[in-house]
């Protein structure tokens, strides 16, 4: 869900920097010619700094510390899980179809989406011992190989498989609202419940979704550094890092989440 977002933001921030009004010759001998005072009241804004890696990294540094506290919260009271998770919803579709990036409502996510974070990272360690702990060192292995695989060994997507994961993520993240409130509203587990028969053996349907899923996550966080590094190029406007801060922080928690249900499967 995060990329279309960080599309936009490239392709907002370089017509935005194209947009800048240029002054011609007379206007800039004009300016000049003016008393200081009035100098510095003349001519048209200067055009926001370009965005830089250190800013991404700063503002993705600030999110997590964040979603941290609002984790140490949901983890105590639980019960705060649920009703932060539809604010979390909420707060991040509105992010997403944003014209321009917000800092308070993507800070206002990172919130929300740590208490429900805590919460259910609660009710698996209750039930699977040790669990957060195997998912967090997981979802960390992932992001360093899919990082060391960009940086190291340069994989790119080209503009058919950004498409392709477009379509995919975006065909996932419906799912998962469907199955989620289904799952609600039934009291049932949702489609991950469901036991399929395959060779012989029986298993839940979650597991097949989950390792996709996974998969699907992790190459998710090639498309963000390849984006993050297209809006650096194109030097786009620093405000837009808190929108490929926020990318990131999504996939990362997507990531997270899909390993740690993942491992359930297999505890259990």
């Amino acid at each position: 869900m995060s990329n279309p977002m960080m599309n936009r933001a490239i392709n907002q921030g370089a017509q935005a920097g194209r947009n800048q009004p240029v002054m011609s010759d007379q206007e800039l001998n004009n300016l000049f010619n003016q008393p200081a005072a009035e100098n510095r009241n003349a001519g048209p804004q200067v055009a926001d700094r370009a965005m830089t890696y250190d800013d991404v990294m700063m503002k993705t540094g600030v999110l997590f510390a964040i979603l941290l506290a609002g984790a140490v919260v949901g983890w105590f009271v639980p019960m705060l899980a649920l009703p932060a998770a539809l604010i979390a919803l909420v707060l991040g579709l509105v992010n997403a179809f944003k014209k321009e990036p917000s800092k308070a409502l993507i800070i206002g996510y990172a919130a929300f989406e740590g208490v429900f974070l805590g919460g259910i990272s609660g009710m698996f360690e209750a039930t699977f011992p040790g669990i957060v702990v195997q998912a967090v060192l997981a979802t960390l292995s992932v992001f360093g190989v899919m990082l060391a695989l960009f940086k190291f060994k340069g994989v790119r997507y080209g503009s058919k498989m950004m498409k392709f994961m477009m379509i995919a993520v975006g065909g996932y993240a419906i799912f998962s609202i469907i199955n989620f409130f289904f799952a609600m509203f039934t009291g049932s587990g949702g489609a991950r419940s469901v036991e399929i028969s395959l060779f012989g053996m029986t298993f839940p349907l979650g597991v097949i979704i989950g390792i996709v899923a996974t998969v699907l996550a992790a190459m998710t966080l090639i498309m963000d550094f390849q984006m993050i590094e297209e809006g650096v190029k194109h030097k786009i406007p620093e405000k837009y890092s808190w929108m490929c801060a926020f990318s990131l922080m999504v996939t990362l928690v997507w990531l997270y989440i899909e390993i740690l249900r993942l491992i359930s499967y297999f505890r259990d």
